[in-house]
C-alpha cells in the first residue's frame, strides 16, 4: 500500500498495484532523460502546463523505478495503466506534489 507521508503514490500497472516514489535517484534520472538544466527547471516545466505525453510517461517511469520497479521505458510503453493517460497524469502530478512538499 502506498504511503503518502513517504511520498508514495499507487499505480496499477498490468493489473498489479505498484508503488511510485520520486527518490533523489529517480529525480536525477528524470532530469537527465528530459535534459532539464536543473531540478527547479524540471519542476517549473511541469507546473507551467508545458507537459507532453512523453514527459508524463518519463515521470511515471521515474516514480516506478523509485518504488523499486526494474522495468524501463519500452516496458512502460507496452504496459496497461489502469485508468489510462488521465490516471498516469494524476499520478505524475501527485508524485511531484509529494516530493516537494515540506515535511510535516
Amino acid at each position: 500500500m502506498a504511503n503518502p507521508l513517504r511520498g508514495e503514490v499507487a499505480l496499477v500497472l498490468n493489473g498489479e498495484r505498484r508503488v511510485c516514489k520520486l527518490t533523489l535517484g529517480a529525480l536525477a534520472e528524470l532530469e537527465a532523460r528530459l535534459e532539464a538544466e536543473s531540478l527547479t527547471a524540471l519542476v517549473e516545466r511541469f507546473e507551467g502546463g508545458q507537459l507532453r505525453a512523453r514527459d508524463v510517461l518519463l515521470l511515471v517511469l521515474a516514480g516506478l523505478r523509485g518504488g523499486g520497479w526494474t522495468g524501463d521505458l519500452p516496458d512502460l510503453v507496452q504496459a496497461e495503466i489502469e485508468g489510462g493517460p488521465l490516471e498516469a497524469a494524476r499520478v505524475a502530478a501527485r508524485m511531484l506534489a509529494l516530493a516537494f512538499q515540506p515535511p510535516r
